[in-house]
């Protein structure tokens, strides 16, 4: 089988629409949030979501030994704070990054600015390479802005999937 051109494969995986959001994390008293594109609803009954996370990450080791995850969705008029969450968080006097946060049921921080949160707890994680999947029942959420949408990857200018590049 003929390998695949990367520069095609960068163009065709950028075209699927992704959400965009911040996942939270937390073990101990460590918490960080990162920014994610890669997250799904897999299952109804219960209800489980899917997010993917480089397995070089801090929040894949939060989320690994903290067992839960937050999934903050955000409003596509504020997508700015999507750059400030693609490095390790600054966390203090109750805020990540300067933004205000507060602890869900699993441990894991959730944003008072988010327009709608998700806490997950773990339910399974399945290393697929490059990321690993963790799979985790909604144990609480919340709804913000009712009238909002959440902010999708196009919203923005930044991208990701495809093939690895290059030394990063």
């Amino acid at each position: 089988m003929e390998s695949m051109d990367p520069a095609l494969l960068n163009q065709v995986t950028w075209m699927i629409p992704n959400a965009l959001a911040l996942i939270g994390s937390a073990a101990g008293e460590e918490q960080n949030a990162m920014t994610a594109s890669w997250i799904t609803q897999l299952s109804m009954e219960p209800v489980l979501i899917g997010v993917g996370v480089d397995n070089k990450a801090v929040t894949h080791r939060l989320i690994t030994a903290g067992g839960g995850f937050s999934v903050n969705l955000w409003s596509p008029d504020d997508t700015k704070v999507f750059v400030k969450f693609s490095k390790p968080a600054v966390s203090e006097n109750g805020t990540l990054n300067g933004r205000p946060v507060r602890t869900a049921v699993t441990g894991a921080p959730v944003f008072e600015e988010a327009v709608a949160w998700m806490d997950c707890a773990v339910r399974q994680a399945i290393d697929l390479g490059t990321h690993t999947l963790f799979i985790g029942e909604v144990v609480g959420a919340e709804v913000n802005a009712p009238d909002s949408r959440a902010a999708a990857i196009s919203d923005t200018r930044m991208k990701y999937g495809g093939v690895k590049r290059g030394g990063h």
